[in-house]
């Protein structure tokens, strides 16, 4: 997309900016933003709109990024932020484009961790690294290893982290008084209470499934280290027998689930199903907050723990303007941002800074901001923190659960 007007820069600079804007010649070499000092890589950026790839299902995140994040972009740096809901698989549309041989990216900006960033990083579909030329990484909590690893693939600066996050199960105590803790407890309840519980097709849902997939093997590092193919056929079999225990008893008796966690909190909040769950520790709250949940919800943590990861940013390799999405993943780790993400009544996504090295007074603001009142403590959360298995883990059991599970 066109830039919206020319800065007054100097002459390599603004070929550049002619480049990043999708304006130059089809000759035209294009300036790698990271060989630019920062001020000068600001200029180029400037009069830009930079095309976000995000995941649209939350109201609480899209008023963030609308109503927070743009509008700074926009008065900050005269960037505006478009964000583009992403309707289906992000490596599979990015590979579409790659194949019809789009020099040019429409999108500039991904959100993405997991196995979506094994697929791009394998397609060479990522910019990078670019970390380490962003002013805000040195606010980066890079010594947390489930920072600097991604479903324990090496980040290597083509990710820049954005927040953490713990997988939990919510239910409404005014429903069920005592929930259970462990996978045998919680298929006892299911079978106890018929169609009262499913899990979504989607990320969550999947999220769940490994969790189980590690409870029922007995240790949280069954599934830690490289993809081993033995490991994971003997833990999905596992888990497959515990869904055939359960599956008479789920909603609509296990013959359909709910296509994202948004259709099953929309279960959950309409009383049609008594647990929801969400890889967001702050969201119960939050969903309370704005009337969605009953006063009464209140998430938990199995006892054998329950998956914690962190979120990142990409720049899209084709992207013609990756000067100005570096401008905004700084932005976005930027220690006000980050703070403001952080709050129960706005988002209640963790950071991913190192609160205790940040410069007075940010430690003392981010330790009063324990407000969440509906969900375990994060320090407490952490000790159950299980570690996400590799993304092939992720790729393989989407596909068994759906060829061998549900069959055709």
């Amino acid at each position: 997309m066109a830039a919206r007007r020319v800065p007054p820069v100097a002459a390599a600079l603004l070929v550049l900016l002619v480049v990043l804007g999708g304006c130059a010649p089809a000759t035209a070499p294009e300036v790698d933003p990271r060989t630019l000092a920062w001020p000068a890589l600001l200029a180029a950026a400037r009069g830009s709109e930079v095309r976000m790839a995000m995941w649209t299902g939350d109201p609480a995140i899209n008023r963030y990024m609308q109503g927070y994040i743009a509008p700074r972009l926009r008065e900050r740096y005269d960037i505006t932020l478009a964000i583009v809901p992403v309707a289906g698989d992000l490596p599979v549309l990015l590979g579409n484009e790659m194949a019809a041989g789009q020099a040019r990216s429409h999108l500039d900006v991904v959100w993405i961790n997991g196995e979506n960033f094994y697929k791009l990083r394998a397609a060479q579909a990522l910019f990078g690294p670019f970390t380490a030329h962003l002013p805000n990484d040195v606010h980066v909590d890079w010594r947390n290893p489930r920072i600097a690893r991604d479903f324990q693939q090496e980040v290597a600066g083509y990710e820049a982290p954005w927040g953490t996050v713990q997988l939990l199960l919510i239910s409404d105590e005014a429903r069920v008084a005592a929930p259970p803790r462990d996978a045998e407890a919680l298929a006892a309840w299911i079978k106890a209470h018929p169609g009262r519980f499913t899990f979504d097709l989607a990320f969550t849902g999947l999220s769940f499934l490994k969790t189980l997939m590690i409870a029922l093997a007995g240790t949280p590092t069954a599934l830690d280290g490289p993809f081993d193919e033995t490991r994971y056929l003997a833990s999905r079999e596992r888990l497959f027998a515990w869904l055939r225990d359960v599956r008479p008893a789920l909603w609509r008796e296990g013959r359909t689930f709910p296509r994202d966690v948004a259709q099953l909190h929309a279960l959950f909040a309409n009383g049609e199903v008594d647990f929801t769950m969400s890889m967001n520790d702050g969201e119960v709250d939050n969903k309370i907050a704005s009337g969605q949940f009953p006063p009464s919800a209140r998430a938990h943590a199995l006892d054998s723990g329950m998956l914690a990861n962190s979120h990142y940013l990409g720049i899209v390799a084709r992207s013609p303007r990756k000067a100005a999405a570096m401008v905004v993943i700084n932005e976005l780790q930027s220690i006000e941002a980050q703070y403001e993400k952080q709050r129960s009544a706005v988002w209640g996504d963790g950071t991913v800074l190192a609160v205790d090295a940040l410069p007075a007074p940010w430690p003392a603001r981010f330790a009063a901001l324990a407000d969440r009142k509906r969900a375990p403590a994060r320090a407490e959360l952490a000790r159950r923190a299980l570690a996400e298995p590799s993304p092939e883990v992720m790729v393989r059991l989407e596909r068994d659960f759906r060829e061998y599970f549900l069959g055709p």
